[in-house]
C-alpha cells in the first residue's frame, strides 16, 4: 500500500475534521482500550476487583504499590518479561485490607475501598 500526504484547504477542513476523530475514536477503541489487552474492573460497595493478564510473569518478579488511589504494577529489572502500569481510581484504596493473587498468567486484585473518615465536630451553642 501507499499513502500520500494529502493536503487541506480550509474550505474542506470541518468535514474532515469529524472524519479524523471518528477514525481515532476506532483506532483507540480498536487498539487502546483496557477490556481488549485482558484487563478487566468490576466494583461493589466495599472494593474492586482488577483481573490482568500476565503470563510469563513469576510472582516474585511481581511488585505491586499502592497510594492514594493509584496501583502501580511492575516487574523487576531482571524479570525475563517487562511489565509496567498504573491505574487510578474513583476513591481511595484501602491497603490493609487488599489482596493479589498470581495463578496462570491471571493477577487479580481485590482492592478495598477505604472509608472517608469525617472530621466533623459539634460545638455547643451558649
Amino acid at each position: 500500500m501507499f499513502f500520500a500526504p494529502v493536503v487541506r484547504s480550509r474550505a474542506a477542513a470541518p468535514s474532515f475534521r469529524s472524519f479524523d476523530r471518528s477514525f481515532e475514536r476506532f483506532v483507540n477503541e480498536a487498539f487502546f482500550t483496557p477490556g481488549a489487552a485482558g484487563f478487566k474492573v468490576e466494583q461493589d460497595d466495599k472494593a474492586w476487583t482488577v483481573t490482568l493478564d500476565v503470563p510469563g510473569i513469576a510472582r516474585e518478579d511481581l511488585a505491586i504499590n499502592i497510594e492514594g488511589a493509584i496501583v502501580r504494577i511492575e516487574t523487576r529489572a531482571e524479570a525475563k518479561r517487562q511489565y509496567k502500569a498504573a491505574y487510578e481510581l474513583p476513591q481511595d484504596i484501602d491497603a490493609a485490607n487488599t489482596s493479589a493473587r498470581l495463578e496462570n498468567g491471571v493477577l487479580v486484585l481485590t482492592l478495598a475501598k477505604l472509608v472517608p473518615v469525617s472530621n466533623v465536630k459539634s460545638i455547643e451553642i451558649k
